[in-house]
């Protein structure tokens, strides 16, 4: 059993994200593509953006911090700090609307 500060860990993500090219920056803190279950803490600086990724399985964003606007699939939601976002089964894209930190959950389909 292991305990995360993802307060912490969204700091350190933030200076990394601050010194990237790309404006954002991540972490693996549970699981890994070997394993079903990944977690993720994501940084990402205003006006970033993450090109769209295909979502390996179920998925969730908890934005933790800030606020961020996901598309996918022809729609687009606005998520604000303390919400879950349910990720559809299609390519998402993710824009940094604030300094945003977010958990990205995935359990792969088998």
């Amino acid at each position: 059993m292991q305990k995360f500060s993802l307060v912490a860990l969204g700091r350190v993500q933030l200076d990394r994200a601050a010194e990237s090219s790309g404006g954002h920056a991540a972490e693996t803190v549970v699981g890994g593509h070997e394993r079903v279950l990944r977690q993720t803490v994501i940084a990402l600086l205003k006006g970033s953006v993450m090109s769209e990724f295909e979502n390996p399985g179920e998925g969730s964003f908890h934005v933790l911090e800030g606020r961020i606007r996901v598309t996918s699939a022809g729609a687009t939601w606005d998520v604000l700090a303390g919400d879950l976002l349910e990720l559809p089964d299609a390519r998402q894209r993710v824009e940094a609307l604030e300094e945003s930190v977010l958990l990205f959950t995935v359990a792969k389909t088998l």
